[in-house]
């Protein structure tokens, strides 16, 4: 008898330690946009337990990320945050998938013709969405676009210097890289972009980051925290439910 007790106790444990006793902790969510009355009380970057609930009133509208992507609460009324759903890791390791880190002439494109408008990287500088932008330390820096008719050369400037680099898109690619050895972003990071049509200045600030949030929910504080909200607001959108 105690032989099949060693076993049983034996097969419990391995069981739990794959999970299939017991319940999961539960996971964050993380208000990535919010607006209305109740904006204060949940702010841009608030973490919320995946089963808590929230109490909006009208005109309230909340987007909260979690392990089964972004979903929208709105209305008045008490909501609970979590919602059963497909895991989003596999969106998520794709969009935050970094460069290969390889050194590439000023000028030069990376990837084929492509007729998508919507940025499919994360690390990719959207040259229409100027303000901070969030990059994994030392990778080659890609810009991108959201046409890919005509080729185009534009001019990036030092606001602290007369240092200035080009880079260009050419017909029929959104994407255009510099080695990080070319923009080093430790030395200087407000930077002054300019099109080829003239107009204003855009001004880029770079935020390199020391260590990269290997899970949706951390990464989402962490541009947050930082104010790199058009990745926060891309992340959101391509991790929605």
């Amino acid at each position: 008898m105690s032989s099949v007790k060693n076993i049983l106790a034996g097969a419990a444990l391995s069981f739990a330690a794959l999970g299939f006793l017991g319940s999961a902790p539960a996971q964050a969510g993380v208000v990535v946009k919010s607006s209305g009355p109740s904006a204060e009380t949940y702010p841009v970057g608030k973490k919320l337990d995946d089963a808590a609930s929230v109490t909006l009133r009208t005109g309230d509208s909340i987007t909260v990320l979690t392990g089964s992507g972004t979903r929208v609460i709105s209305g008045p009324g008490t909501h609970r945050v979590g919602a059963r759903g497909a895991s989003k890791r596999t969106a998520f390791a794709m969009l935050t998938r970094q460069q290969s880190g390889a050194r590439v002439r000023t000028g030069a494109v990376r990837g084929g013709a492509t007729g998508s408008s919507t940025n499919s990287n994360l690390w990719n500088i959207d040259i229409s969405r100027p303000g901070k932008v969030c990059l994994p330390a030392g990778d080659a820096i890609t810009f991108w676009r959201p046409s890919i008719e005509g080729g185009e050369t534009w001019v990036l400037g030092s606001a602290i210097s007369d240092f200035h680099l080009h880079f260009t898109f050419e017909d029929g690619s959104a994407t255009a890289s510099l080695s990080a050895d070319e923009l080093p972003l430790a030395q200087n990071r407000l930077y002054d972009l300019s099109g080829p049509a003239g107009g204003a200045k855009q001004r880029l600030e770079f935020i390199a980051l020391d260590e990269t949030p290997q899970d949706p929910e951390d990464l989402a504080v962490a541009l947050a925290n930082l104010g790199c909200m058009g990745q926060l607001d891309l992340l959101s959108e391509k991790l929605a439910s």
